[in-house]
């Protein structure tokens, strides 16, 4: 006997991404799913009373208070791919399955990278200068994408992205992974014990893993003297996976080509910093990860997740769950 959907209660807790307020998120999934009832908790009152009675919670985190009242909680969507910070063993004790956001930064960060990447290549920053000059002068490009080997260390959903994005340009791929044996898209696999025996035959790399107690300082003075003098740095992942001083005796000695920053060790940079005074240093201050498709990729999740819900009555199946 077929059964109805079940409607769904859900609460979007208030909070902006990338300078985009969650009011958005809201308005998309209620256009999205008519059937069920989203409200946006705009106030702490208001965050105690739909959080007491959602069957769905989207947010950036979800406190011990908020688990004291959620008595009819099944699913906390999280609004980041990181989900260290939530308290996941409470959650499990209550049954309470747990989405991330894994893969909605993926395209957006990929073309941040391509960007910086091609704006080396055919010295595009130069082109900049000149025009700001006014200055109709003629200057050679760098070199040719073509035929080069693309690093990405980390192949993760963004890591994934990025070798995507780098496909239609004959380039050889090369990922850097900590399980080598789960392959992955590119045309090699190395583990982070073999990193250096990839990056001899590097001429752009790429950093897009996690920082954790593996890849913390893992770009070093020994992995800047493994590149080749005409290597590119992009790194999209953290600032603690590159030693900061190691990159910048690097750049003074000419020991690489030039570096692409969108995240820093120290963030924010300080104004004094010797990485501002680099003419092969390009900077942007954490913005890659922003898109004007944030809430509309993060609602593509929900949406399947809580249709799929509403039809089975279960909380197991989902996308991007992570627990």
């Amino acid at each position: 006997m077929s059964t109805e959907p079940t409607p769904t209660d859900i609460a979007v807790l208030d909070h902006d991404a990338h300078g985009i307020p969650a009011a958005d998120y809201a308005e998309i999934l209620r256009e999205r799913l008519p059937n069920h009832t989203v409200r946006l908790a705009r106030t702490a009152t208001e965050r105690r009373e739909y959080v007491a009675e959602a069957t769905v919670v989207a947010g950036g985190t979800v406190t011990d208070e908020d688990l004291a009242i959620a008595e009819n909680l099944r699913l906390f969507a999280c609004n980041a791919a990181g989900v260290d910070h939530l308290p996941l063993e409470d959650l499990a004790d209550r049954g309470v399955a747990v989405t991330n956001a894994s893969g909605v930064h993926g395209p957006n960060i990929a073309e941040h990278v391509l960007g910086w990447v091609l704006t080396f290549v055919r010295r595009l920053d130069e082109g900049i200068r000149r025009q700001e000059r006014r200055e109709w002068r003629r200057f050679q490009s760098f070199t040719e994408l073509a035929g080069s080997t693309v690093t990405v260390v980390g192949l993760g959903s963004i890591g994934e992205a990025i070798v995507e994005r780098f496909e239609g340009f004959d380039v050889e791929t090369v990922g850097v992974r900590h399980t080598p044996e789960k392959e992955g898209p590119t045309d090699e696999v190395y583990g982070y014990d073999d990193l250096q025996e990839a990056l001899v035959r590097t001429d752009v790399l790429v950093l897009s893993c996690p920082l954790t107690e593996t890849t913390e300082g893992l770009i070093g003075e020994a992995e800047f003297d493994a590149l080749p003098t005409d290597a590119i740095v992009v790194n999209i992942a953290r600032g603690g996976v590159v030693d900061t001083p190691a990159l910048v005796s690097a750049l003074k000695s000419g020991a690489i080509h030039g570096a692409a920053l969108d995240v820093t060790d120290p963030e924010p940079l300080p104004t004094d910093h010797d990485l501002w005074g680099f003419g092969n240093v390009l900077l942007t201050p954490h913005v890659s990860g922003h898109t004007p498709k944030y809430w509309e990729r993060r609602a593509d999740i929900l949406v399947e997740n809580v249709e799929r819900a509403a039809e089975t009555g279960e909380y197991d199946d989902l996308r991007n769950r992570v627990a």
